[in-house]
């Protein structure tokens, strides 16, 4: 038996929003790495689907390498040690060219379903 793929068409291949949407978190302030992945899920556009973990985690390692984001370890008396991650200036900067991005993404896609709904229509 076949095993069944997802079609990108349902908007499950989102990986090119993750970095902005971890950005946008990290503005609010300060989240261990499980966490943020949860909040990525909760944010429009993922559809409540959360991330791959793992994926989450290799972006905030390439981003911390970049000086987007900074982490520590959080050595709480309870449980096991968690690192923090939380935005820097160079991050903010980021961000602010991924809103020049994403309303430049807004416009071709707005371009894109209009052509595609005349197209359908045919």
């Amino acid at each position: 038996m076949l095993k069944e793929i997802a079609c990108p068409c349902e908007g499950g291949t989102l990986d090119r929003l993750v970095q902005p949407a971890i950005l946008v978190i990290l503005a609010e302030g300060p989240l261990h790495g499980y966490r943020l992945t949860e909040r990525i899920g909760t944010l429009p556009g993922f559809a409540g689907a959360k991330p791959d973990v793992s994926g989450v985690y290799r972006f905030l390692k390439t981003m911390e390498r970049k000086g987007l984001v900074v982490s520590c370890w959080d050595l709480a008396e309870r449980g096991p040690a968690r690192k923090s991650y939380q935005i820097t200036a160079a991050g903010e900067c980021c961000l602010r060219r991924w809103i020049k991005t994403l309303e430049q993404y807004r416009q071709g896609i707005a371009v894109l379903l209009r052509t595609a709904r005349k197209a359908a229509k045919k």
